[in-house]
């Protein structure tokens, strides 16, 4: 085991080197693939072209964002296609990439599905407590990402990157409403001043009981009162060099709880909320061969549960806090990135397992080059160090892993890009998985010998850009092994253990036109289409289909924009059939059902009324939602709601 991870050190040594010994003799493309020029950060963890990265990634900007009915990165998500949604009534959306989906219970680590903020983990998996208002873009690597972030990243990494000011000092208010009591109103600012730049927004919502496509009115689905702010400040102290403060805040009360529709329950409700700060040092040397990253962050997500019937409640807070820092060398051709991660999840509950603990140092190394001017080397290597801690009357166990990363693409042409890669990841076992003893109805054991589930992922596929049209498609095929399972010990105690895994593989594609700027038109007319298909998704152990995980996952749809300041927004999502547990009906002896199978349409229009020059403009938003009023369900027995309506008014200055 040992050789092949010096092996790979090795070819990452030979990475780093290889471009100062040809940087004479080539530069990094002035004529590389025009649509793939955008720069992202999430795959290498600096600034890169996209056209530069080995891996598949999806790019939503703030166009896209602006446009999108969604409020939230969940709902956001849901109408791009990118992958499984699971969605319940109140504030709780995960999402699925490749047969693997975040968790929502506020511990990111017991997911596989990774989400970060501007980089670092988000502390929470649940989509919902991300608001899309102050977000510049967010970029989606799919396929592991553990070399770069460490455990959960098995299916792929959300990252979502919050808007820095720009430009002359800019402020924004607006208000609407909608259908099922929907109120909501914001306000926000950007820019940049001598030094100083600075963004930020606040929101808040409201929103009564829904009724469903078939007429069925939902109780208890509502809330009273649903607020989120974002505020990003800058300060360059020295030339590109800056001092970045970051406040996210997500506030969710007397969020419905009514469990099925089928068994509703009137008076459960949740309290929600997600806190976090960071305190960024970034910069380069004058001549960018040095840059440079450090940061503190700390945070807490907290979730409240109440029975009023039964004077129960669950609470559940999780603080979360941790530190990056990372040095990267920059060649000609060829970058070299390594450093250090640290975070450290502390969770205090009212009930079983109660208080437990996680600490994570971990140290990285990527390197990229580029060879002969078309060819693009990367590859990665990180060690992460586990312990975990019952911190009532459980144990303390320790853990680690070494996960590698390797990547190749080829520009055959400016306008065509073959690529691939193989990447591998994990995800650490729970505290209570590894060290627990503890009641929950019925007694559960730790097991310390438990070892991280495991992927292994090999991906090929090209991108093609011609004048306003791309196209992307990528392959992927994923060994899964050592999958944690519950099972039952003598004296009818529970304990955990490594047992089978699973084998996914399928297809993804991405497609869009510009036709207005490929045939002169002087607008924006785009259409697009994203297609998930799943070839195989299906457990060793048993042969059976993976629940809970669909065989295909389509968006497509058409964007419009002219000069006049109208921008219309037209998106159907489908989602494919899958096998569910069908809870609802839990004594039925057979309860595995098929589920999903429906599409969902939204339509946003956005149109300038008037405009006032210096003094700013007024635009009024429509938005139909759920416009063919499908009866449908992104979780059996939870169906969303019926087609509803929204208009807004918004003020810039």
């Amino acid at each position: 085991m040992m050789k092949k991870y010096w092996g790979c050190l090795a070819v990452l040594l030979i990475l780093s080197t290889a471009g100062w010994s040809l940087a004479e003799e080539s530069s990094l493309p002035g004529e590389s693939l025009s649509a793939m020029d955008e720069v992202v950060v999430t795959a290498g963890r600096v600034e890169e072209a996209a056209g530069d990265i080995t891996a598949a990634v999806i790019v939503l900007d703030e166009e896209k964002i602006r446009l999108s009915a969604a409020t939230d990165l969940g709902d956001l998500l849901a109408e791009q296609g990118v992958g499984h949604i699971q969605k319940y009534p109140g504030i709780s959306t995960s999402l699925g990439i490749r047969g693997f989906r975040t968790d929502t219970t506020g511990n990111d680590l017991a997911g596989k599905v990774l989400v970060l903020v501007d980089g670092r983990r988000a502390g929470t998996g649940d989509l919902a407590k991300i608001a899309t208002k102050n977000i510049a873009r967010v970029e989606i690597i799919r396929g592991p990402a553990s070399v770069q972030y460490g455990s959960a990243a098995m299916g792929g990494v959300v990252n979502v990157i919050t808007k820095t000011g720009q430009g002359a000092p800019s402020f924004f208010a607006e208000g609407g409403l909608g259908s099922f009591g929907r109120q909501s109103s914001s306000a926000g600012f950007s820019g940049e001043k001598a030094a100083f730049d600075f963004s930020g927004s606040f929101t808040r919502e409201r929103l009564d009981d829904y009724d469903t496509a078939d007429g069925e009115d939902y109780g208890n689905t509502g809330f009273d009162k649903k607020e989120d702010a974002s505020l990003n400040l800058g300060f360059e102290f020295l030339p590109d060099n800056y001092i970045r403060l970051i406040y996210h805040y997500f506030d969710a009360d007397d969020v419905g709880s009514p469990g099925y529709l089928s068994q509703l329950d009137l008076d459960n409700y949740s309290e929600v909320g997600l806190e976090s700060f960071d305190f960024i040092i970034n910069g380069q040397a004058r001549d960018g061969f040095l840059s440079w990253q450090a940061r503190f962050f700390t945070g807490q997500d907290e979730y409240t549960w109440c029975d009023p019937s039964w004077a129960s409640i669950f609470k559940r807070d999780t603080d979360h806090q941790g530190a990056q820092a990372q040095l990267s060398l920059n060649w000609e051709n060829s970058t070299v990135t390594g450093g250090f991660d640290w975070v450290n999840y502390d969770i205090d509950a009212n009930a079983a397992p109660m208080r437990s603990a996680y600490d994570n140092p971990a140290a990285f190394f990527l390197a990229k080059t580029r060879l002969f001017d078309r060819l693009i080397l990367s590859g990665g290597l990180r060690y992460d160090d586990y312990e975990v801690d019952m911190k009532n009357d459980g144990g303390r166990e320790e853990d680690d892993n070494l996960s590698t990363n390797l990547g190749a693409a080829y520009e055959v042409s400016d306008c065509f890009r073959l690529r691939a890669n193989y990447g591998e990841a994990f995800r650490m076992p729970t505290a209570e998985q590894l060290a627990g003893d503890y009641v929950a109805w019925i007694s559960y054991l730790g097991n310390p010998d438990l070892d991280p589930e495991k992927s292994r992922t090999w991906e090929g596929g090209f991108d093609l850009t011609w004048a306003a049209a791309r196209f992307s498609a990528t392959y992927f095929y994923t060994d899964f092994d050592d999958k944690i399972q519950v099972y039952t010990l003598p004296g009818s105690e529970q304990s955990y253990r490594n047992i089978g895994g699973a084998t996914v593989s399928g297809v993804e594609t991405e497609l869009s036109c510009d036709l207005g700027a490929a045939l002169d038109w002087g607008v924006e007319f785009r259409p697009y289409l994203n297609i998930v298909y799943l070839t195989e998704y299906e457990d060793d152990e048993t042969d059976e289909d993976l629940l809970y995980t669909e065989d295909m996952n389509l968006a497509w749809g058409v964007v419009y924009a002219d000069a006049e300041g109208l921008s219309v927004d037209l998106n159907f999502a489908y989602t494919g059939e899958k096998q569910v547990e069908d809870w609802e009906n839990w004594s039925d002896p057979v309860n595995i059902i098929d589920c999903g199978g429906f599409t969902v349409a939204n339509l946003s229009i956005q149109k300038q009324l008037m405009d006032f020059d210096r003094f700013g403009g007024v635009t009024l938003t429509a938005e139909v939602l759920n416009l063919l009023d499908k009866d449908y369900a992104y979780v059996n027995g939870y169906p969303m709601p019926g087609r509803n309506f929204f208009v807004g008014l918004r003020y810039d200055y």
